[in-house]
């Protein structure tokens, strides 16, 4: 939801279209900094959250690459992961949720290293700080890390406070990235390595997006819900799958020309 004119007003229009759970951005996700949050902002979005009462979750910056081999890069990276959090922390938010990052070509392990790394100095710094990273699944594209969830179990399982961290899933990144998630069984099977690979305990958070490109393509553009490449089934299997009741999923699909797609997407998701 959109958080223009005030952070707060992300409720109202959730409301508006009938959303159960919301996905904010705390500040310009294109930016490296953005204006401090004010006194009476804080307090109007608490107020808002309280009696809502959504679940609630944030999405980290784009610019962010925690496996970024060029320092200046690494630091900037570093000091918006922290500015995030706490922001996050001053609003209330339980959950950021983050993509781990690309290592640019030195390679998976050394950006599994750093990745870790840089989340242990962050979270050393923020020591007060409640809301977890929740680190998301993505596509593959290039250098990116974190497509096979064996990658997010592989930082999870280096970083000296792993309590602090969490995962969130993306249908649409899950199956570009090479997962078969169409039928029940191959549902079940990517659900099995989710839980091999760091535990569905862990799983705090999804993404419901349609796939425009097929099958490992490692192409990340969502589709609306029920027109791309994974279709209806899966949709309809997990929001009725029973271990994943109380967990928030938001859509990140296409508005389409009218701003309307996620209402349509959320009336096709309730005739599921």
């Amino acid at each position: 939801m959109s958080v223009a004119g005030g952070t707060h007003k992300a409720f109202e229009r959730g409301r508006a279209i009938g959303c159960d759970a919301l996905q904010i951005f705390v500040k310009n996700a294109s930016r490296w900094r953005g204006r401090p949050l004010a006194d009476d902002e804080v307090a109007s979005f608490r107020a808002a959250s309280a009696e809502s009462e959504l679940p609630l979750v944030a999405h980290a910056g784009y610019l962010i690459n925690l496996a970024a081999p060029d320092a200046e890069v690494l630091d900037n990276s570093l000091t918006a992961l922290a500015d995030e959090l706490e922001r996050c922390q001053a609003l209330g938010v339980p959950g950021l949720v983050l993509h781990p990052g690309a290592h640019k070509g030195e390679g998976v392990e050394t950006g599994l290293e750093r990745v870790a790394r840089s989340l242990d100095r962050v979270l050393a710094l923020l020591p007060d700080v409640k809301t977890r990273v929740l680190l998301e699944n993505t596509a593959g594209q290039g250098s990116t890390l974190g497509a096979p969830f064996a990658e997010l179990g592989a930082i999870l399982a280096r970083v000296d406070a792993p309590e602090r961290l969490g995962v969130c899933l993306d249908s649409c990144h899950a199956f570009v990235a090479g997962y078969e998630l169409r039928d029940e069984a191959g549902y079940e099977a990517m659900l099995a390595e989710l839980d091999a690979a760091v535990g569905l305990e862990r799983l705090m958070a999804v993404h419901l997006n349609d796939a425009k490109h097929p099958l490992g393509s490692h192409k990340d553009r969502h589709a609306n819900i029920a027109s791309g490449e994974i279709g209806a089934d899966f949709f309809a299997r997990i929001i009725h799958d029973a271990r994943f009741v109380d967990l928030p999923m938001v859509l990140e699909t296409p508005m389409g020309d009218d701003d309307l797609g996620h209402q349509r997407d959320l009336e096709t998701l309730r005739g599921l």
